[in-house]
């Protein structure tokens, strides 16, 4: 799929240079998925603490369990 998307090509030509990569698509679509990865280990972070754990919940006898 094509698009068209006004980038500053200052901020482009920096990430084409520093990434390595062979041309601007590339350099796109890595920070795409950078960026991706980026929000999704926050609100992986974000959710620490917010699970409410049964402490008396034994782990060890599901070890062991006998089929």
């Amino acid at each position: 799929m094509n698009q068209n998307l006004a980038v500053d090509v200052s901020l482009l030509n920096q990430a084409v240079q520093i990434g390595g990569l062979k041309n601007e698509n590339d350099t796109v679509t890595l920070a795409l998925r950078e960026f991706i990865h980026h929000r999704k280990a926050e609100n992986l972070i974000d959710a620490f603490g917010t699970v409410d754990f049964d402490e008396t919940y034994d782990y060890k006898t599901r070890r062991y369990r006998h089929v």
